[in-house]
């Protein structure tokens, strides 16, 4: 699973490679070598790989990379279910090191209001189910006019599950 390539040969930010570097990382695996350089030029990815294969580094580096702590939304990340959602921001989260990205996760199940109250001070990284992040975009609460860089985590699950008319919509 894990290749010879190692995370310093990427040249990626300082505070990523910190945050990296926290977690014992050294090596990418397959799905990280294969996906992870065609992200951070700008490029269309779709990767498949099991569970445990370090998929959410293979997206969530070229995120943090992406954004900027400005406050603003600028990357989106969609989950199928809050576990999942929560997961990813926690690690994603990790793996900024000393980035200073506001990075949040919405989704049902919880009190909406209290998460549009946590969006008040600005978020750069949005981690969350369909239907929430389109209930809070129809309540404007988000803006997705600005977001720079999208990800379906779990696409085809997502797909099986019903959401394709909220992705759509979100897009």
């Amino acid at each position: 699973m894990f290749t010879k390539t190692r995370f310093d040969s990427l040249q990626l930010p300082a505070s990523i490679m910190q945050g990296i570097t926290s977690l014992g990382w050294e090596c990418l695996t397959e799905v990280q070598r294969d996906t992870i350089p065609l992200a951070r030029q700008g490029r269309d990815v779709i990767g498949q790989a099991r569970t445990g294969s370090g998929k959410t580094a293979a997206f969530g580096i070229p995120i943090l990379e992406r954004c900027q702590p400005t406050g603003s939304l600028q990357g989106l990340v969609l989950a199928p279910t809050r576990e999942l959602a929560q997961q990813v921001a926690e690690e994603m989260i990790l793996l900024q090191g000393d980035q200073g990205l506001s990075i949040m996760t919405v989704y049902g199940g919880t009190d909406l209001e209290k998460q549009a109250r946590g969006l008040e001070s600005g978020v750069d990284v949005i981690v969350g189910t369909p239907g929430r992040v389109m209930d809070m975009s129809e309540r404007g609460h988000l803006d997705l006019s600005k977001i720079e860089i999208f990800c379906l985590d779990e696409a085809d699950r997502m797909l099986d599950m019903g959401f394709l008319p909220d992705i759509l919509w979100i897009l």
